[in-house]
């Protein structure tokens, strides 16, 4: 089969990077999760006090920007890539609804994507690989072979994400957790600099009822016959 370039984009808590680790998994790939390099440049601010409620200091983040190192590093026992901030492991704090509450007012930020688009363009340079975002499709690998647009609706993802930060012992209510899906819907696809929108090209998966399986099944079909 001949490499190619998988670019997922959808609303947030559509499962892009559990079907993208599944994908890059089964063909071999490189599987690279650009929400992890928006949410560790969220933590970056919010760890040096760009970044509030109610506050954000985005000249100050810009020229703090040459200063933040993104890395990725494949850890075996979890059989996927970690996020790295300056040489720390930051795989847990970035997944914190406290950054999800910031990481959309970040990713608006025209100087913050410039710099992540062009780390993520240099890493799929030589294909073979499954990258999920918001404009990925649209921005970062527009001519890739494969595009997919994932969605469902706003209670369903974020039940999903409510169960996934109880799981992992966070004290959040499921209507917080809605109220945050809803937000950053709205600022994705609000924003001037690429906002989320479906690629004209890309095919569209309500998943509100497919299971993991199915979903994965589905999409590997369509790897298969391109």
């Amino acid at each position: 089969m001949k490499k190619i370039t998988i670019a997922i984009d959808g609303f947030s808590s559509t499962g892009k990077s559990t079907l993208a680790k599944q994908l890059a998994k089964q063909l071999g790939y490189v599987y690279v999760d650009t929400g992890a390099m928006y949410r560790a440049v969220t933590y970056f601010a919010m760890q040096h006090g760009f970044i509030a409620e109610n506050y954000l200091d985005k000249e100050g983040l810009i020229t703090e920007l040459p200063n933040i190192k993104l890395a990725f590093q494949f850890n075996p026992n979890l059989g996927f890539a970690e996020m790295y901030l300056n040489d720390v492991n930051v795989e847990q704090p970035i997944r914190t609804i406290e950054v999800s509450r910031n990481v959309s007012q970040i990713a608006e930020i025209s100087e913050v994507r410039a710099k992540l688009v062009e780390q993520q363009q240099a890493m799929g340079k030589n294909k073979a690989i499954v990258m999920d975002g918001r404009d990925i499709g649209t921005v970062v690998f527009p001519d890739a072979e494969l595009k997919i647009f994932m969605n469902a609706s706003a209670e369903t993802r974020a039940q999903r994400r409510f169960e996934e930060l109880v799981e992992k012992g966070q004290n959040v209510t499921f209507n917080e957790v809605l109220e945050n899906v809803q937000q950053r819907d709205y600022i994705d696809t609000h924003r001037e600099d690429s906002p989320l929108v479906k690629a004209f090209d890309a095919v569209e998966i309500d998943n509100s009822a497919l299971s993991k399986k199915e979903q994965f099944d589905l999409v590997l079909k369509l790897v298969e016959n391109i």
